[in-house]
């Protein structure tokens, strides 16, 4: 992906879309807090309304409760067979319309109508009324019927019943039945008081989910689906967000005083979002402020910034080929982008500078190597040299300079040859045998040694020069300060992917601080010693600059027990990848 694109995508990712999800979490908190806030509001309302239903048909009821224990109805119930004279016809109406919104009633024994005002119903037909049942039900208690579900509002003359069953006064058994009819008008006064949004609406719905009345006096004893009429419903809140008649709406419910009713709030949600709209607005126009900000953005700034970077990648590219040009400015910005241009220019002059004084300095020292080579001694001559002394010792017969210079010849050209940083470990083995061997001429009986190497070790490559200096250092600073006889043991040992070579002698051994000496070959040692080869740390570094920090140098050594140096080397075959490239990776 290319640069700009990367910083107008993390623009986008860092402010854009921050403030895109700002503006549509605070809307729904703000959403939400309406919602929440609507809901208490019609909680409320609601709770006011049922107090007031609960007051108006409780006066309904206080008038059938004075009634009903009247000594005259009670006596009236139990003769069934007199029929009422016009003083107990005038007395049942003065017991009972009494109240201005009760508007007919009907009195029943167990069998027949007693007596009725305004409301012609035979014991037939008031059994067959859909609340007969909840009235046997309720036993003597009083229970009403809405417009909406005793059929009253569909006929056109919407009513509110009032049915109760009549008991003995003394005995409690049933004698009798009362049902009154009362004005709507009722239910108007008190739902016309409730207080509600514009647009809202008051429901009161029973068990089946009819709705017995409605503040706005629409569907009335039609059929409503709410969740909170099913038995199994439980819900921590009291209000939910469904579709009402095709509108989703803020439904808030609170049970009446009247176990088979439920009050219900509806709210159309567009009407409570309409609050929210000037929020969402702002949200929206911070959304597209950001987004021209980032154009701008990209335009003004990150289009110049791309281009000055771009303008110094060709540069560079120019460099390789070793074209010098310095690039120019798309004009002074007072930025980092400049000082990044001057920067280039004066490191590009500079590198321009140091190839031509890299050049010059090439071209001397090929001179003077070319005259150190005219002066050199070459190594064949050496050889031949020391050939010729072999040759001389021989027909002297002197057959221990003969061995000697045999061995100083082969020891040479390992140590001097320069085109093989890799060699057989075998030849490695060779080389420090022939070093052994000068040096027995040396030590004569002071020391032996053994060289052990396996013969399927013996084709392994390995770096040359590594074995040598570690029994040097054996020689030197364990067997020659020895008062008996010294042992050297180099034994080479298969570890799977890796090679173990042990410098084991019978020395003296040595404590830290003679390990951080040798280590370090410090300027405060011996000078013969200092001089005598290449060291443990040099040979340390060198494994693991080619082959890696995996290997190198273990010492393990203690005072009066001798010292074991193991060397550990990759196992590479001939015909290792790593022999033909010349390196190793760890």
């Amino acid at each position: 992906m290319k640069l700009r694109r990367k910083i107008l995508t993390a623009i986008i990712l860092l402010i854009f879309i921050p403030v895109i999800a700002m503006g549509l979490i605070s809307y729904s908190h703000f959403s939400h807090a309406i919602e929440k806030k609507s809901s208490t509001f019609y909680w409320i309302s609601l709770l006011e309304t049922d107090r007031k239903l609960n007051f108006a048909l409780n006066e309904i009821s206080a008038v059938s409760n004075s009634a009903i224990t009247q000594p005259s109805l009670q006596q009236l119930l139990k003769r069934t067979e007199e029929e009422l004279s016009y003083d107990q016809k005038q007395e049942m109406n003065n017991l009972l319309i009494n109240h201005s919104m009760i508007t007919s009633f009907s009195l029943y024994s167990n069998d027949r109508l007693i007596y009725e005002y305004n409301a012609p119903m035979t014991v037939e037909e008031l059994r067959s009324q859909p609340w007969y049942h909840r009235m046997k039900a309720a036993e003597g208690r009083p229970i009403w019927s809405g417009p909406g579900e005793n059929g009253s509002a569909q006929a056109g003359r919407p009513q509110l019943i009032h049915a109760r069953v009549i008991k003995d006064y003394y005995s409690l058994e049933n004698i009798g039945s009362l049902v009154i009819s009362v004005k709507p008008d009722v239910l108007d006064q008190v739902f016309w008081e409730a207080a509600t949004l514009k647009k809202g609406d008051i429901l009161l719905v029973n068990k089946e989910g009819s709705i017995v009345f409605t503040k706005s006096g629409l569907h009335i004893g039609e059929r409503a689906e709410f969740p909170f009429l099913k038995s199994d419903y439980t819900s921590e809140e009291d209000y939910y967000i469904d579709r009402y008649r095709g509108e989703r709406s803020l439904i808030t419910y609170l049970p009446s005083h009247d176990p088979e009713w439920t009050l219900v709030a509806i709210t159309p949600l567009q009407l409570l979002q309409s609050e929210s709209v000037p929020l969402r607005n702002i949200a929206v126009a911070l959304v597209a402020f950001s987004l021209v900000s980032a154009l701008l953005f990209d335009r003004f700034f990150v289009a110049r910034l791309v281009r000055t970077i771009i303008s110094t990648l060709n540069g560079m590219r120019r460099v390789e080929r070793r074209v010098f040009t310095p690039i120019s400015s798309y004009g002074k910005s007072g930025d980092e982008t400049d000082l990044l241009i001057s920067g280039f220019n004066q490191m590009s002059k500079q590198i321009n500078e140091l190839l031509h004084q890299v050049e010059t300095e090439q071209a001397r020292k090929k001179e003077a190597e070319l005259q150190a080579l005219v002066a050199q001694i070459n190594p064949h001559f050496i050889y031949n040299s020391l050939e010729s002394i072999n040759s001389m010792a021989v027909l002297q017969g002197n057959k221990e300079i003969s061995r000697m210079v045999v061995s100083l010849g082969k020891l040479l050209r390992i140590s001097i040859s320069e085109n093989q940083e890799l060699i057989p470990l075998q030849m490695e083995f060779e080389h420090v045998r022939h070093y052994l061997n000068i040096q027995k001429f040396r030590f004569e009986d002071k020391f032996e040694y053994e060289l052990e190497l396996p013969d399927s070790l013996k084709g392994c490559m390995t770096q040359k020069l590594i074995v040598q200096p570690i029994v040097e250092n054996a020689l030197y600073h364990a067997i020659e300060p020895m008062e008996g006889k010294g042992y050297i043991h180099v034994r080479a040992t298969d570890a799977g992917h890796s090679i173990w070579i042990d410098v084991t002698d019978n020395g003296p051994g040595f404590d830290n601080d003679t390990l951080s000496t040798l280590w370090e070959d410090t300027p405060g040692a011996p000078k013969k010693y200092r001089n005598s080869g290449v060291g443990l740390k040099n040979v340390h570094e060198r494994l693991r600059i080619r082959f890696g920090g995996h290997f190198g140098i273990l010492v393990c050594s203690s005072p009066g027990s001798g010292s074991i140096i193991r060397i550990r080397v990759p196992k590479i075959t001939p015909y290792d990848p790593a022999v033909v490239k010349g390196r190793l990776r760890a």
